[in-house]
């Protein structure tokens, strides 16, 4: 959910800024006058001398009281909400290390991605599955799995995920000593390109 949204979010922000960049190069460069095309009379920039806010503009709510606490407000409000998207996008719940107990009362540390790719690639191997993919995720303080699949033709999603479950899951709990490994299993269809035979 959090990736459409960033992925709407930033799309339409580039295409804002993509529009004013595009104003501001025309107008700058004088390309109307340059390639010999004419503006709509709203556009912004008509020239390399235009500026973004008139004489008049500038100063239209100076002489008014309120009106450089809102402009403040404003500019504010849009900063701190920018650093907050921003931090955000840095904020993952992808576990780095994973502690294993292994029993002399120390333990040992596990890189994250090391657990993810042994984990695809036994959902590889499992008959069914033609590609994998894994994350290890901290969900309310313990260790979750997400699963990407795709099956074959012939699979049959209960049968794989239940197999899974039982083979995979419980390899991967038991390498690394927890009693439970909640997961979330996301299944696609393999599509294959319709071959002639002869």
């Amino acid at each position: 959910m959090r990736t459409t949204i960033n992925r709407v979010l930033l799309g339409l922000v580039g295409l804002v800024l993509l529009a004013l960049g595009l104003a501001v190069l025309i107008g700058s460069t004088d390309l109307q006058r340059h390639w010999d095309f004419t503006l709509p009379s709203s556009w912004p920039f008509q020239g390399p001398k235009d500026v973004l806010l008139s004489t008049h503009d500038r100063t239209l709510y100076r002489s008014r009281d309120w009106w450089w606490p809102v402009v403040l407000g404003g500019l504010g409000v849009l900063f701190l909400g920018a650093l907050w998207w921003l931090l955000a996008q840095a904020r993952t719940r992808r576990l780095r290390q994973l502690r294993i107990d292994s029993g002399d009362g120390q333990g040992v540390l596990v890189r994250g991605r090391a657990v993810e790719n042994v984990v695809a690639a036994e959902c590889e191997a499992y008959e069914g599955v033609e590609w994998a993919g894994s994350a290890l995720i901290r969900k309310h303080g313990t260790p979750e799995a997400r699963l990407i699949l795709g099956l074959a033709p012939h699979a049959t999603p209960v049968e794989v995920v239940n197999g899974l479950d039982a083979e995979v899951l419980e390899r991967a709990r038991t390498s690394a000593g927890l009693d439970v490994l909640p997961a979330e299993a996301r299944l696609r269809a393999v599509r294959h390109r319709a071959r002639r035979v002869s």
